[in-house]
């Protein structure tokens, strides 16, 4: 595998790191101002959901495209989720560093080490079992094909 192919799963993972802060950022903007607590929870959803849909294309990229392994896939998907996970939490505490209350909680760096932990493991977790999933799916049943080659109704 050249050099090229090797590195097609880091691009993909830092555009998927980019991708859910982005996502987060811009719907929380939507949804701050919002005038009742219905819209608000509307648009919240509206960010899980873009999020959901940009998870399973980065497995579907890992698994499908790049053919990597279950774990492999899951790793690389888990590891995304944890950068862009890491990314928010810098915002959140440059944000609120130079933001108008300009009063930062004492545990905001903490944020730095747990938002990716929060989300990474569970993601490798639920990466992994979709994949497994998807590859199971994929292969024919022995006995299926069996069944299927004697001819027998």
């Amino acid at each position: 595998m050249d050099k090229l192919a090797k590195q097609g799963w880091l691009r993909s993972a830092m555009f998927f790191a980019i991708v859910y802060p982005v996502v987060g950022i811009a719907f929380a903007a939507l949804a701050n101002p919002a005038a009742s607590n219905a819209m608000r929870v509307t648009w919240r959803l509206a960010a899980w959901l873009v999020c959901a849909v940009a998870f399973a294309a980065h497995l579907g990229y890992e698994h499908f495209r790049l053919r990597n392994s279950p774990t492999r896939a899951a790793l690389h998907v888990s590891v995304a989720v944890a950068l862009g996970a890491f990314a928010l939490a810098v915002w959140v505490n440059v944000h609120a560093h130079w933001g108008a209350a300009s009063h930062q909680s004492p545990l905001a760096p903490l944020a730095l080490v747990v938002f990716p932990a929060v989300t990474g493991a569970p993601a490798f977790v639920v990466a992994l079992v979709a994949v497994a999933i998807l590859a199971r799916a994929r292969r024919p049943a022995k006995n299926a094909n069996a069944w299927r080659e004697s001819g027998d109704d």
